[in-house]
This record gives structure tokens, C-alpha cells and sequence, in this order.
């Protein structure tokens, strides 16, 4: 690389080029290997573990005071109180290389104190790496990346992930999915969130959307898109977006339309109900009373109660009010 590259940076890359080189050997022999699912259509290969284990070793060395968020081996690596965490997705797609579909990424990001500093994804296949340092802007390989400048949706192009897991919304997201499709000039699916974030920083797509992911999906590419010029949240437009399973990206006229289509949809949980990684989908009293329309003055009250009360109160007084709602909206 042309540019000088801060130290922690430099050190994400030299693992995201490891795991990269030990998932391009694997993919040349597919049929030996060993995939086993963590929950329905939700796969680990063996290749995940070794790319993990390699950017954790390659990380620790260097920095041993730091902490470890991995999605394969969660927290039990690194310093469990650092300031310092890495967030790692060692093979962001797995079912697309598990399929051989040449669309996956290794996916590293730095967070201090909760923001995240440094970030790499990078794509084996295509020897491409994204990288970003927090105000030093976003790179393809040595070239500066910008988000788009497509003022339309009408003309926009727009990435998002199908809901995939036992349980997901599919309903709910065929809805999302309707109103961005008939607003925009194409939707694409390709199956790796690190990448398609990147793609958005890139210029290449102009919005993004998606539900049900967790931090380290999308903790690397968040940094690429606010280092670009995008912006980032969740339906609603807020910052809090890490740790909601849902997320939504683009260049800043994009992403104020998208606002305005997705904000309905929006499940953002409680900070008092957090759980943390792997957060749960709200239950089904939270959800009716998400389905309300925004409109209503009912909708808004019940926002309100939900915000003051303990997660078992909030829970009957939102199904109480989301049944009389119904019942007053069918005699209308």
C-alpha cells in the first residue's frame, strides 16, 4: 500500500489477508469439507474456525490487552474488560462458499469505548480490500471511496438480505421489501452484509437494508460507509443500530427516503430490554403494537407506555390497547 496505515489497521490487515489466503485454499476443494449448521440455514464450516482462530492469534499477538468479539467463539478470547474489542466475522457469507458462489468476506473492526476506530473487509476472491480508519477516510485498495450522488430513488440501486432463520418476520420483511422495490431501479441479493455495506461506501449500490444481523455483519462496514460520506442506523434513522438487528445505509438523500419507507417497520428494542449479542426479536405484544399505524395518537401513546413501564407491564398494556385498536378500526 501507497499510504501509511495506522498500526492497529495495519495488523486487521495482515489477519484479513491470513483468513483470506486459508479460505481461497479451501475453496478450491469444496467437497471435503466439513459444514455443520448451527440452526437451520445458518452453517459453520471448519473454515470459519481455522479463519477465526487465525485473526485472533494474529491480533492478540500484537495487542494481548485487547478483547474478542468473535461470532463463532463469542468472548472467550482476549481481555474481557479491555476498552479495546475487535468484532470479527472470519467468513461473512459461509452459505454462498460452502455453494461455491464467489460472493464472501473476512470482516475485522476495532471498537474503543463502543465506537468503532479501525475496520477491514476483505474479499478473497477478488483480492479487494476495503479498509477505514475513523477521520481518515474510506479505501478500496489504495483508491479513496465515496458514497454516490444519486438524489433519486427512482434511479437508485439498493442491496439487502432476505430473512433466513427459524422465526424470522418473512411477512413482515415482504412488506419492506414491496415498498423499496416499487420506489427504486433494481434490489440485489447477493449474501454478504460486510460486502454490501462496502459496496454502498463504494458508490455501487445507494442504499441498504436489512434485518436480523448481528454486530460483527456489520461493525466493519459501518466505518466504511461514515468514512465515505453515508450515513447508517436503523429504520428510523438513529445511530443505534449495532446491536438492533436492523440496519440501514446510503448516501444521505438515499438514506432520508429510505427513512421515510422503513421507519413503519422499525423494532428498535428498549435499552432497559437489551439483551446483548444475539438479541431476541421482540415478542409478539411488542410486535402489534409496532404494526400500529404510525399515525394514530394510539401509536403514540403506546410508545410512551412501553418506554415507562417494566418489560411484563409494557408487554399486556400494548396487547390490550393493539386488540381495542383493532376492534375500533373494523366498526369504522
Amino acid at each position: 500500500m501507497s499510504q501509511t496505515l495506522h498500526p492497529m489497521l495495519n495488523v486487521a490487515v495482515k489477519a484479513a489477508r491470513a483468513a483470506g489466503s486459508l479460505i481461497n485454499r479451501a475453496s478450491l476443494d469444496l467437497d471435503l469439507l466439513k459444514v455443520t449448521a448451527k440452526s437451520p440455514n445458518d452453517f459453520v464450516t471448519e473454515v470459519d474456525q481455522k479463519a477465526e482462530a487465525v485473526i485472533i492469534e494474529t491480533l492478540l499477538g500484537a495487542y494481548p490487552g485487547h478483547g474478542i468479539l468473535a461470532e463463532e467463539s463469542g468472548r472467550t478470547h482476549g481481555a474481557a474488560d479491555s476498552e479495546y474489542v475487535w468484532i470479527i466475522d472470519p467468513l461473512d457469507g459461509t452459505t454462498n462458499f460452502i455453494h461455491g458462489f464467489p460472493y464472501y468476506a473476512v470482516s475485522i473492526a476495532l471498537a474503543y469505548r463502543d465506537q468503532i476506530q479501525q475496520a477491514v473487509v476483505y474479499d478473497p476472491t477478488r483480492n479487494d480490500l476495503f479498509y477505514a480508519s475513523k477521520g481518515r477516510g474510506a479505501f478500496l485498495n489504495d483508491k479513496r471511496i465515496r458514497v454516490s450522488r444519486r438524489t433519486r430513488m427512482s434511479e437508485s440501486l439498493i442491496g439487502t438480505g432476505f430473512p433466513f432463520r427459524k422465526g424470522d418476520n418473512f411477512k413482515r420483511y415482504m412488506k419492506m421489501f414491496e415498498d423499496i422495490m416499487v420506489t427504486c431501479a433494481g434490489v440485489r441479493r447477493p449474501g454478504a452484509a460486510a460486502l454490501d455495506l462496502c459496496y454502498v461506501a463504494a458508490g455501487q449500490y445507494d442504499g441498504f437494508f436489512e434485518t436480523g444481523l448481528n454486530p460483527w455483519d456489520i461493525a466493519a462496514g459501518s466505518l466504511m460507509i461514515t468514512e465515505a460520506g453515508g450515513l447508517i442506523g436503523n429504520f428510523t434513522g438513529e445511530s443505534d443500530y449495532l446491536y438492533q438487528r436492523e440496519v440501514m445505509a446510503g448516501n444521505p438523500r438515499i438514506y432520508a427516503q429510505m427513512v421515510g419507507l422503513l421507519s413503519k417497520y422499525s423494532r428498535v428494542i428498549a435499552d432497559d430490554a437489551k439483551p446483548g449479542i444475539g438479541a431476541e426479536p421482540l415478542d409478539a405484544a411488542d410486535q402489534e403494537a409496532k404494526e400500529l399505524p404510525d399515525w394514530s395518537p394510539e401509536a403514540a401513546l403506546a410508545k410512551a407506555e412501553a418506554e415507562a413501564q417494566t418489560p411484563e407491564a409494557r408487554a399486556a398494556a400494548l396487547k390490550k390497547r393493539a386488540v381495542r385498536i383493532r376492534k375500533e378500526d373494523a366498526g369504522r
